[in-house]
C-alpha cells in the first residue's frame, strides 16, 4: 500500500466523506550521483554567493525576485499566510463530461480511498455514480503549499484525482490545422488514412508496453560492474526514398493487414511462416518488432539486433507447433505472456 500524502474529505453539495490522498504512479528511472572523474569522491553542490565567492548556510538565503527593477525579498511565513484556508477539503464545484478535458490539462495522478469504514458505503455510491455518468468532478487542492487544479474521476477499481493545469499554464500548438482542403485528393487519402486506422487498431494493453531505455541502462551498469565491455545498440537502417504519400498510406495499410493476419495465425496454430509472412516482418520498425517480440515471449528480446529479432519472429510461431511432438510432453495451448 502506498503511504498517505495528504488526509482530507471531498465535499459534494451536503455529504462529506473522509478520504486519503496516496500517489498513483512512481518514478522507475536510474538516478545517478555526481563523482570527480578518475576518483571516488562525490560532487556536492554548494550555496555560493556569486560576488563575494562565500558558502552561505541555508538560514541565510532567503527568497526574492525582481519586480520592475526593485529586488523585493519574501520569507516563507508570508507564503505561508497565503495558503488558502480549507487545505483539508476538496470541494467539488460541479461536474463536467470526462471526454471534454483535452489531456494536456492533465498533470499527476493521485488515488484517492475513504479512511474511515463506516464512510466506504457513499464512497462507493459516489464511485458507481460517476462511473455511470461518466463525470468528472472539477474541485481544487491545496498540497504541499501550492493551490491545485483537480478532476475527480472514477476508474474502474477506485476514485482518481488529476491535478491539472490551468488554462494559462497550457500554451498554444506551434502550428494550427486550417480548413479542410479541396482537393480531389485529399477524400482518397483521408480514406486511405482511415482504412490504416483501423487496420492498426487494438486494445489498449499497458502490459505490453516496458520502458526499454531505463532496462538497457541498467544492464550497462551490471555489464560494467563486472568488467564486461558494454554491449551497444546497434546502428538504425538508414531511412529508404519516403514514397508520395498516397502510396506510402497504401502500402502502410496492406503491411498492417498482413502483419495482422500472421499475428492471427500464429496465434491459433494455422500454417508456417510463408515467405509473404517473412517479407511483412521485415518491413516492420524496430519498436514494432519488439512489440511483436514480447508478444510471442521470446527470452532476451531486448538484447537481440534487428537481423536477430526478425529471424526469432519469423521462427517462434513454427517452433510453438513443433516443440509438442518432442519427447512425452503435454502440448501447450500458447505460449503469450
Amino acid at each position: 500500500m502506498p503511504q498517505k500524502i495528504w488526509n482530507g474529505s471531498i465535499t459534494f453539495g451536503l455529504v462529506t466523506i473522509p478520504v486519503g490522498l496516496y500517489s498513483a504512479t512512481e518514478d522507475h528511472s536510474v538516478h545517478f550521483n555526481q563523482y570527480e572523474r578518475g576518483t571516488h569522491d562525490r560532487v556536492r553542490h554548494l550555496r555560493i554567493n556569486e560576488r563575494t565567492g562565500e558558502q552561505l548556510r541555508v538560514e541565510d538565503i532567503v527568497k526574492g525576485r525582481d519586480v520592475g527593477g526593485t529586488l523585493v525579498t519574501v520569507e516563507q511565513p508570508e507564503l505561508d499566510e497565503l495558503v488558502p484556508l480549507r487545505s483539508r477539503t476538496i470541494e467539488i464545484d460541479g461536474f463536467v463530461e470526462l471526454s471534454e478535458i483535452d489531456p494536456v490539462h492533465f498533470h499527476r495522478t493521485y488515488w484517492l480511498a475513504p479512511t474511515e469504514e463506516q464512510q466506504d458505503r457513499p464512497y462507493r455510491l459516489l464511485h458507481r455514480a460517476m462511473l455511470e455518468t461518466r463525470r468528472a468532478g472539477i474541485a481544487t487542492l491545496v498540497l504541499h503549499g501550492r493551490e491545485y487544479l483537480t478532476a475527480i474521476r472514477a476508474t474502474d477499481r477506485a476514485l482518481a484525482l488529476n491535478t491539472l493545469f490551468f488554462l494559462d499554464e497550457v500554451r498554444d500548438p506551434p502550428t494550427a490545422v486550417g480548413p479542410p482542403s479541396e482537393d480531389a485528393r485529399s477524400g482518397r487519402e483521408l480514406q486511405l488514412a482511415i482504412d490504416l486506422i483501423r487496420s492498426m487498431s487494438e486494445p489498449w494493453r499497458p502490459d505490453r508496453y516496458t520502458d526499454t531505455y531505463t532496462s538497457r541502462v541498467e544492464q550497462l551498469l551490471v555489464d560494467k560492474a563486472a568488467g564486461r565491455a558494454p554491449r551497444p545498440e546497434p546502428e538504425p537502417a538508414e531511412l529508404s526514398e519516403t514514397p508520395e504519400l498516397t502510396e506510402a498510406l497504401r502500402r502502410s495499410t496492406e503491411r498492417a493487414e498482413r502483419v495482422g493476419d500472421s499475428a492471427s495465425g500464429a496465434a491459433i496454430g494455422e500454417q508456417p511462416p510463408s515467405r509473404e509472412t517473412s517479407e511483412s516482418v521485415s518491413t516492420l520498425s524496430r519498436d514494432e518488432l519488439r512489440r511483436r517480440a514480447r508478444e510471442l515471449n521470446i527470452k532476451g528480446r531486448s538484447k537481440l539486433n534487428r537481423a536477430q529479432l526478425e529471424k526469432a519472429v519469423t521462427e517462434r510461431p513454427a517452433a510453438h507447433r513443433e516443440e509438442p511432438s518432442r519427447g512425452n510432453r503435454s502440448p501447450r495451448t500458447s505460449d503469450s505472456p
